[in-house]
């Protein structure tokens, strides 16, 4: 049987409370009445309704202060004011402000319950929110109300109690390095180095430098002793991000400092014992790599004695308000803009879109948005804007990869007519590693072969 959704009733006339709250019990809504907006606190301060309405004047604090308080503290609660005909001013002025909506007394009840309907759909709240104030410091970066993020940080909680290898996996844009932190900052470590590397944004010759350092004279420019990652990150956690991109002979060496826990710097003879632990994360499909000698079957073992699925954003909607609106403050508050909300068809488009690029797209939309507006309350135009404008922006790292890649394979074939062992030379590859790169971009070696005996 469906849950029924909360409804709290705020109006200090307790007759006109009692018959709004028995027309909403009549269309299946549970509501919970506060004669005042100070006993509506006190009642948000122990449990959340879906959807909040109150009376505009009231004794004490007044619908305008109690939507000012809703909105501060929890801003994707969705908050309708009844009010009279004297002050819709006031009530337009408020949706500018975020207010969801308002009715006018008499008010219409279809009128009523089609509001409540849409404000319950586009922005839903659940008991079950953790409050901010009682969540633990580790957490309070990841801002969700979703039950399969829930379970996840469960996880996380129990992994970091541990000192094990943790293998995040997700789309890009998800937030792995934000779970990487978290499992630094509610372990044993946390009071040491958190130290993270990018593996696909350096360059090969770069990286084992980085990552273990070098010797004074070790090559051109070594002009002094550098101390790698791991040594930065001794007693602490490094982080080894999108670790599907390092190369295969940097793979082997990290398998032998993985598993003697010594690591020898570029140019050094002395091995350096480490007490690190390792969190590695990729979006790639790992088993596909160790398919295709790309990734090394016994350092995916090594990296991956827990692993952790990071949902998508499409997978988790009912966080798509909570961190719009977090995003939201966060931007107004960088740029400083007085923005402050969202109009409800602003929602609902946020709610209806497939975020592709996960979170980071998000964040990025609601920059623009931010950045943009002329008035407090962004419109669901200005969303479609900015969306679209996200799109035309530069592609990421991983496809302008696949792009040269692709595009330096056809030139090669182009210049040697279609000759595998020529080709394979010019690029500095064996003949099967070569294959193996025109069957991943689907090329076909004999079409380059017919156009030269065409021409």
């Amino acid at each position: 049987m469906m849950q029924s959704k909360k409804i709290l009733l705020v109006d200090d006339d307790t007759d006109l409370l009692e018959l709004l709250s028995i027309r909403l019990a009549a269309a299946g809504y549970e509501t919970i009445l506060a004669d005042s907006a100070e006993a509506a606190i006190n009642y948000l301060d122990i449990s959340r309704p879906h959807l909040v309405i109150s009376d505009m004047q009231m004794s004490g604090m007044d619908g305008m202060a109690l939507f000012e308080y809703i909105h501060r503290h929890i801003p994707t609660l969705p908050v309708i004011i009844l009010t009279a005909f004297g002050t819709i001013p006031d009530a337009v002025a408020a949706t500018q402000r975020g207010i969801f909506g308002y009715l006018t007394k008499p008010y219409n009840p279809k009128i009523l319950l089609s509001q409540v309907e849409r404000a319950i759909e586009l922005a839903p709240a659940t008991d079950s929110i953790p409050s901010k104030i009682s969540a633990p410091a580790w957490r309070k970066a990841i801002v969700t109300r979703s039950a399969l993020m829930e379970d996840l940080l469960a996880k996380v909680d129990r992994v970091a109690q541990g000192d094990a290898s943790v293998l995040l996996f997700g789309e890009s844009g998800v937030g792995k390095e934000l779970f990487a932190r978290a499992i630094h900052q509610a372990s044993k470590r946390c009071e040491q180095p958190f130290v993270t590397i990018n593996c696909a944004a350096i360059p090969e010759q770069l990286l084992e430098s980085e990552l273990f350092g070098h010797t004074k004279g070790a090559f051109t420019g070594a002009v002094r002793d550098h101390k790698g990652l791991f040594q930065q990150a001794e007693g602490g956690t490094l982080f080894l991000d999108e670790i599907g991109d390092m190369p295969l002979l940097l793979q082997a060496k990290l398998l032998h400092a993985l598993q003697e826990r010594v690591i020898r710097p570029v140019g050094s003879t002395q091995s350096i014992p480490i007490d690190v632990r390792i969190i590695s994360a990729t979006h790639k499909d790992l088993k596909s790599e160790i398919e295709e000698d790309n990734f090394r079957e016994d350092l995916y073992y090594r990296l991956f004695v827990v692993g952790l699925t990071i949902p998508a954003l499409s997978q988790r909607g009912e966080d798509i308000p909570l961190l719009a609106n977090h995003f939201l403050r966060v931007f107004a508050e960088k740029h400083q803009k007085n923005v402050n909300g969202f109009s409800p068809e602003a929602i609902s488009f946020l709610l209806a879109s497939s975020w592709p690029g996960n979170i980071r797209q998000l964040m990025n939309v609601i920059e623009q948005s931010v950045v943009m507006s002329a008035v407090p309350l962004i419109s669901s135009e200005l969303i479609r804007d900015a969306m679209h404008k996200d799109e035309e922006q530069m592609i990421s790292f991983e496809e302008a990869r696949k792009q040269f890649e692709r595009d330096y394979l056809v030139k090669v074939l182009k210049m040697t007519a279609g000759n595998v062992t020529q080709a394979a030379k010019l690029a500095k590859r064996n003949r099967t590693e070569f294959y193996k790169l025109l069957q991943r971009h689907q090329l076909d070696f004999t079409l380059y072969k017919s156009l030269q005996e065409k021409v």
